[in-house]
């Protein structure tokens, strides 16, 4: 195989994994980031607490499950031991009152999430039988249905109390979008993988350290000594094919990977000068986006569990919240997650701060820092066609948001980058 010289834009999750397939496939890489720091939308940010102590926080409060094999498998790739750097638990959607379903862990699929079903708290009879002859159903249809259909639609013959705390925690959580607009066909994928394929494939694995060092960090070490190089700060002004292979800002590639946001990728493929290009810009162009904010506060105690599912509702947005001291954090800090919400930032932080004292009786706590990441990820709704990876001869993309049959989850980039790699004629 001839060594090809092949530029990646972008250094987010999607960016990297290509990268270090594509250094460690023997060819030459440059990588360009417009952001000083690595890691795109899963990165670290500096805070201060409020005594002046430094700590770092993340630009999103993330979540990984046990069925996420590419990137476990990177991370181990890179020397990282997931179990160092992950809390692992078993799947479960508890609130604060101890309602809820839990799975119980160590059991194989899809006994697992049957007792889970069976044992779950508050649930009447009515509630375990509708949800085990749904589950039952999407099993033997192959987790397959319309993709005209939502979750929604999908989910109507189930009660309202297994609608309200499974699957809309489920469904915001994964596809990051609404039930009534959320596509019921990637969301019996996603079940699928986690709960009917591999045992423990539905545990949650939460983040001990912060999103730099799970893995950006080291997939920055590992590019530099193996002679990639890594231009943080240098956000690509033009791309555009020559008579022999690409141009980057000048500079000459033989293959261009774009693994940046969909919007940046829009904007450098309208101006590439291609039809094929032109005609994947608009693709790009016509995603919409959801909202994902965190907010951060300081001053509580401990709670029941690392994780809690909160009763989302009008004025009141959280979804989950996160105790960020019995996750290697500082003491009391929480991490309230807030996904598919247009609020502004300050009237979602009184918002949850009331949502704090009403669900979980915590007064008194101080905000510290809330992150509200606008577009966070596209609306992954049904009948949705995303951009291809392929652009044209030479030119690739990569991204959770890039064909492929999941949402926008670390997992859907990390598999897309890795795809990208050897992705047409290098």
């Amino acid at each position: 195989m001839k060594k090809k010289n092949i530029a990646v834009i972008g250094a987010g999750w999607a960016g990297l994994a290509c990268a270090i397939e594509a250094t460690r496939a023997g060819h030459a890489v440059t990588v360009f980031e417009a952001a000083r720091t690595l890691g795109g939308r899963a990165r670290a940010l500096p805070a201060q607490l409020p005594d002046g102590a430094p700590v770092l926080l993340d630009n999103g409060q993330h979540i990984l499950i046990g069925a996420y094999s590419a990137t476990l498998g990177l991370m181990r790739e890179l020397g990282i031991d997931p179990a160092a750097v992950l809390h692992r638990m078993p799947l479960q959607l508890r609130f604060a009152d101890g309602g809820g379903l839990a799975v119980p862990a160590g059991w194989r699929p899809p006994l697992d999430l049957l007792a889970g079903i069976l044992r779950a708290r508050g649930w009447s009879l009515r509630d375990k039988a509708a949800l085990l002859r749904r589950a039952l159903a999407w099993r033997a249809g192959g987790f397959l249905c319309d993709p005209r259909t939502s979750v929604a639609q999908l989910c109507e013959g189930l009660t309202a109390r297994v609608r309200r705390e499974l699957v809309e925690p489920l469904c915001i959580s994964a596809l990051n979008t609404p039930p009534e607009r959320a596509s019921a066909q990637v969301f019996l994928r996603v079940l699928h993988d986690a709960l009917f394929t591999e045992r423990g494939g539905a545990d949650l694995l939460l983040p001990r350290v912060d999103l730099g060092a799970l893995l950006p960090d080291a997939a920055a070490r590992w590019l530099a000594q193996h002679g990639a190089r890594v231009l943080a700060g240098t956000r690509v002004q033009a791309i555009g094919r020559d008579t022999i292979g690409w141009q980057v800002d000048g500079e000459r590639f033989d293959r261009v990977v774009l693994a940046c946001p969909p919007w940046e990728a829009a904007r450098l493929t309208a101006g590439a000068g291609l039809l094929e290009a032109a005609a994947w810009s608009q693709s790009a162009q016509a995603l919409q986006h959801e909202a994902i904010a965190t907010v951060y506060v300081t001053g509580g105690p401990a709670l029941a569990a690392p994780l809690l599912a909160l009763r989302s509702s009008a004025g009141a947005p959280a979804q989950f919240v996160f105790d960020r001291g019995q996750l290697g954090g500082p003491q009391g800090l929480m991490a309230f997650v807030v996904s598919a919400n247009g609020e502004e930032r300050e009237a979602l932080q009184q918002q949850v701060l009331a949502q704090a004292r009403a669900q979980l009786g915590l007064g008194g706590l101080q905000p510290l820092l809330t992150v509200v990441e606008k577009r966070a990820t596209f609306a992954c709704s049904p009948g949705l066609e995303r951009p291809a990876a392929r652009i044209a001869a030479g030119l690739s993309a990569c991204g959770d948001y890039v064909e492929g049959p999941y949402p926008a989850t670390i997992e859907g980039a990390v598999r897309s980058g890795k795809a990208a790699a050897g992705l047409g004629p290098v």
